[in-house]
C-alpha cells in the first residue's frame, strides 16, 4: 500500500517502523488490519526484546520454523538478524539441515528438535523437553513454545497472503528438504 493511501491509523502504525524509508512488505500488509496488527506487534516485541531466551536461541527457533513452514520471507528477514548477532552463514545454513548437522551443542540441537516437534506434532516430546530442561527453567521453556508458535503463525500468514520478499534479500539455502 503506497504511503499516499495510508489512513491516519495506518500511519500511526507504520511511521515508527519506516524511519523515513520504505516499510517492509510484512508490516505494510498486516497494517491493513490494525485490530490484529497492534497485539501482534506487542507479541513480537516481547519475543524480540523481553523473552528469557538469548538472541542466538531465539534466532535458531525462528529460522528453523520459517524453514519448516517454507516461509522464505521469514527466513530472509531473520538471516539478517542472525548475522547481526554474530551467527555465521554456515551456522545459519545448518539450521536448515537440522539438529543432526555437525557442530550444534546439545542445547542448540534440542532447540531445533523442539521446533521440529512443535511443527510436526504440535507438542514437544518428553525426551526433548528434558534435554531443554537441563539448561532452561519454566520461563525459558514457555518462551521456546511461544516463540515457535508465534513465528509459525507469522510464517503461515506470510505464505497465505503471498507477501513478497523485498529486493536483494537472502534466499533459502540450497539444502534438501
Amino acid at each position: 500500500m503506497p504511503r499516499s493511501e495510508w489512513s491516519e491509523e495506518v500511519r500511526e502504525l507504520l511511521d515508527p517502523r519506516s524511519e523515513g524509508g520504505p516499510v517492509l512488505n510484512l508490516y505494510a500488509t498486516l497494517a491493513r488490519h490494525p485490530v490484529f496488527y497492534r497485539p501482534r506487534a506487542v507479541q513480537s516485541a516481547y519475543i524480540r526484546l523481553g523473552a528469557t531466551l538469548t538472541p542466538r536461541a531465539r534466532e535458531i527457533l525462528i529460522l528453523r520454523i520459517g524453514w519448516l513452514c517454507g516461509s522464505e520471507y521469514e527466513w530472509s528477514q531473520h538471516v539478517r538478524v542472525a548475522r547481526r548477532i554474530g551467527m555465521s552463514d554456515d551456522e545459519i545454513r545448518r539450521i536448515a539441515v537440522g539438529a543432526d548437522a555437525p557442530g550444534w551443542d546439545p542445547l542448540e540441537a534440542a532447540l531445533i528438535r523442539a521446533t521440529d516437534e512443535l511443527h510436526r506434532d504440535d507438542t514437544i516430546s518428553n525426551r526433548t523437553w528434558q534435554e531443554l530442561s537441563d539448561d532452561y527453567g519454566i520461563p525459558e521453556l514457555i518462551d521456546v513454545v511461544i516463540t515457535v508458535a508465534g513465528y509459525r503463525m507469522v510464517s503461515i500468514a506470510l505464505n497465505s497472503l503471498g507477501i513478497q520478499l523485498e529486493p536483494d534479500r537472502p534466499r533459502f539455502p540450497d539444502v534438501a528438504r
